[in-house]
């Protein structure tokens, strides 16, 4: 589910090779195991073409399940052998199939997860606990734009990587205020919000999105008008998967110039980087809307020494040209030191490569390949600055950060602009008017062999211990979070209310997030979708509790 440049989405579709002939039951078309039996002989009676469905069918017995189990799984800190993996996975290509994986899941007692990119940083929509089916959209990615009417319809399955392309294809004046990482699922990005590099002109993705087609608990596939506005409101912030399954949405594009300036400011504290930083907290979240700056900082040793320094990483994107930005900053923030040799004009679509890991002049080919941004292994948090840091603060923070003995970063992304014209209460993304910034922390295992080795386990306590160091200097009462972070360290009990908002109130916030409970109780009653960060239903009513 959510935009982060540190993990990525592969992209591998494989193909049962059986020979059968119509009417050969499925159970031994596919080897399957007797736990999963009940299931696939539910979706054979429930299938007019054996051979097609057999096809999109993958048990722990076929030599494809673990490939394509594995290519979607962007954190590798869940590849190893002690993680559950589903019964069966199935890769439909038509909303019927959808609705019979469904129908047998519930029928045979199995948990549903549903994964369309595979970027979910705990890995919710590709493990579990209990016994479950795996639903892949991988197949169902479609995109149809009008350029005309400035919308596009995305199938649940597309990755942003691909939408970016297709919108790139037709014209150069629009785009989609997304996130940075091409490998990012659609249906996971706005189903949690979503913020990107337009955020601060458009708003969130899930601001952006006027219509979806969404198949409930019951199969029966919904729209905008047929679902009603309470659940429309609840798909695009309250996490989709907690609800049904989103097949497609409505997205509204939004202008964009036929150039914008790329640039890029290295700077670490000997050169004045604290300062610097300071400043930035007072300055950026006010600044023109059309620019947006995401400061990348991480601990790193000077030279050969055993000393250690920060360095920071100022990356901008201005929605307009190089002589009208320099100005702008000369003004009002001429200590970054911005020059017309640091920048570049270009299309958005290759800002999109540039802040997607790859240079302005690789092929835009490149964002539909979804084996092209490496995976890794990582544990991470977030936050939302309220009140800038001060410098004393700031200092506090670096000298945690020299106690890391890997590679860590903290990523900061401004906000301001279009969000401070929101409620908190317009979506159920409520991180909006008086949040200066939000923070992004990420801690590698990639050099460790698994996450339970000393060495991993020392480094995730790390980054726990540094989340209490800026617990001072962050969101308060509720320490704000991102739902597309996903991070379980807030909790997974959710048996009361009380416990359930320890982190429901966290991503959401109170009002927030009792009205997704409501909402949930009317549209999915028995808790059929769920997971461990799913939004509750109690047997009790909210308004009783």
């Amino acid at each position: 589910m959510n935009n982060s440049h540190f993990s990525s989405t592969f992209l591998l579709i494989i193909s049962l090779s059986f020979v059968v002939s119509h009417g050969s039951p499925l159970s031994s078309i596919l080897d399957v195991t007797p736990t999963s039996e009940d299931f696939i002989t539910c979706l054979q009676s429930n299938s007019n073409n054996l051979t097609a469905i057999s096809q999109l069918i993958f048990t722990p017995t076929n030599s494809s399940y673990l490939p394509i189990w594995q290519t979607a799984v962007n954190n590798l800190r869940f590849i190893n052998s002690s993680i559950s993996r589903p019964l069966v996975i199935v890769t439909p290509t038509n909303e019927t199939q959808i609705q019979s994986t469904l129908f047998c899941a519930k029928k045979h007692g199995y948990e549903l997860r549903i994964r369309c990119g595979g970027h979910d940083f705990e890995g919710i929509s590709y493990t579990a606990t209990v016994p479950f089916i795996m639903l892949d959209l991988r197949n169902m990615r479609s995109i149809d734009v009008n350029v005309a009417d400035r919308t596009a319809w995305v199938q649940g399955g597309a990755v942003l990587g691909e939408l970016y392309y297709t919108i790139s294809q037709h014209t150069d004046t629009l785009y989609f205020p997304a996130g940075i990482c091409p490998a990012v699922g659609v249906s996971g990005f706005l189903g949690g919000g979503g913020y990107g590099n337009l955020v601060r002109k458009y708003g969130t993705g899930g601001d952006n999105v006027l219509d979806v087609r969404f198949m409930d608990v019951n199969g029966n596939i919904l729209d905008r008008k047929s679902m009603g506005e309470d659940l429309f409101w609840a798909l695009r912030g309250g996490g989709a998967s907690s609800f049904g399954i989103v097949l497609a949405w409505k997205l509204q594009l939004v202008a964009v110039p036929e150039k914008v300036t790329l640039f890029l400011v290295n700077i670490t504290l000997e050169q004045g980087a604290n300062d610097i930083f300071y400043k930035y907290q007072y300055v950026l979240p006010k600044f023109d809307r059309d620019l947006q700056l995401s400061v990348q900082i991480n601990s790193e040793y000077i030279g050969n020494t055993t000393k250690k320094t920060i360095r920071m990483l100022f990356r901008g994107l201005y929605q307009g040209r190089i002589d009208t930005l320099l100005p702008l900053l000369n003004k009002s923030f001429p200590e970054l030191n911005v020059t017309r040799e640091i920048c570049q004009e270009v299309r958005m679509v290759q800002s999109s490569l540039q802040f997607g890991g790859f240079t302005t002049t690789t092929p835009v080919e490149t964002l539909i390949n979804r084996t092209a941004v490496p995976k890794i292994s990582y544990k991470t948090k977030s936050d939302y600055v309220r009140t800038p840091i001060p410098k004393s603060g700031l200092r506090k923070i670096w000298r945690k950060m020299f106690e890391s003995d890997t590679f860590e970063a903290l990523q900061m992304y401004t906000f301001g602009g279009k969000l401070e014209e929101y409620s908190d209460t317009a979506t159920p993304y409520p991180h909006r008017a008086g949040v200066l910034y939000q923070v992004f922390k990420t801690v590698l295992l990639t050099d460790q062999p698994s996450a339970t080795t000393a060495v991993s386990r020392r480094r995730i306590a790390w980054i726990r211990s540094f989340d209490k160091t800026l617990e001072p200097y962050v969101s308060s009462n509720p320490r704000e979070a991102y739902l597309n972070y996903n991070d379980l360290d807030l909790g997974v009990g959710s048996s009361t209310f009380e416990e359930a908002s320890l982190w429901g109130d966290r991503y959401w916030k109170r009002e927030n997030f009792k009205k997704l409970i409501r909402i949930k109780a009317k549209v999915d009653p028995d808790n059929f979708f769920r997971h461990p960060q799913s939004i509750p239903v109690f047997s009790t009513p909210l308004s009783d509790l």
